[in-house]
């Protein structure tokens, strides 16, 4: 395929597995595709988790002034200048309406069962991330193999998902991550950060590729779909990689 004038990876599940760094060989390939083309990364996560995750494990030569991070689904837009990484916006929520989503986020989990708060988790179940608030079902820091366990129908976020939204009309509760809520602002998802950096970078929806391991009906990809942009479906990193060179081998 001819490679396009701008990719945007998801980052769980398609660049890295959850909450992991990049392996060597990724951050190389994408590392490469930098000095063709512009990539964003777009995830779940605040960006203190895309700095980890991702721009640590790039070589040190990577030519930065061409990734742009959309942390929290969208929510926000950073790009590298002079050495360090400038917000371009941020649709941030208010903490009066963090508190509110996290109310809800506690009810919904003793409503359906699901989660009880009394029990000690891997990390803060509720996390506050400026322009989102995470409800993580095991913890933030949960095990990669809980994590693929706990959900794998999808039916357990999907009850969650529908009680959460229900206390929350004014917010767009979304799916993040295999054990995951994401609460923002209405309207501002993955379609709306793909929008955002299009337009800082004058180009069309249709100019950019976006890749992803849920771009599937209520997948934390499906948003994308409300955009021109193409997509490309992976089932895991490995395709991604496969992916990527064979981006490598057309530009």
């Amino acid at each position: 395929m001819k490679i396009p004038k701008l990719i945007v990876f998801d980052l769980d599940g398609t660049l890295a597995e959850s909450k992991q760094p990049l392996t060597g060989e990724m951050a190389s390939f994408v590392a490469q595709l930098l000095v063709k083309v512009p990539v964003a990364v777009i995830s779940g996560g605040a960006l203190p988790q895309f700095l980890k995750q991702v721009v640590t494990r790039l070589p040190h030569a990577t030519n930065l002034s061409n990734l742009y991070l959309l942390p929290t689904s969208g929510a926000a837009l950073y790009e590298y200048h002079s050495g360090t990484w400038k917000k371009v916006y941020e649709e941030r929520l208010s903490e009066k309406d963090a508190h509110t989503i996290g109310a809800a986020m506690r009810e919904a989990g003793e409503e359906t069962g699901l989660i009880d708060f009394s029990e000690s988790a891997w990390g803060e179940r509720i996390e506050y991330r400026g322009g989102q608030v995470t409800l993580s079902a095991l913890g933030q820091h949960a095990p990669i193999a809980l994590k693929k366990a706990w959900d794998p129908d999808h039916t357990k976020r999907h009850a969650l998902q529908g009680v959460i939204a229900a206390k929350l009309p004014e917010f767009l509760v979304s799916f993040g991550g295999a054990t995951s809520i994401d609460v923002t602002k209405r309207g501002v998802d993955k379609a709306y950060g793909l929008r955002q950096l299009c337009e800082r970078l004058h180009l069309h929806e249709r100019d950019a590729l976006y890749v992803g391991d849920e771009l599937t009906p209520g997948g934390n990809d499906e948003a994308v779909f409300k955009t021109e942009a193409e997509t490309r479906s992976v089932k895991d990193p490995a395709e991604t990689k496969c992916l990527i060179e064979s981006l490598l081998a057309t530009a």
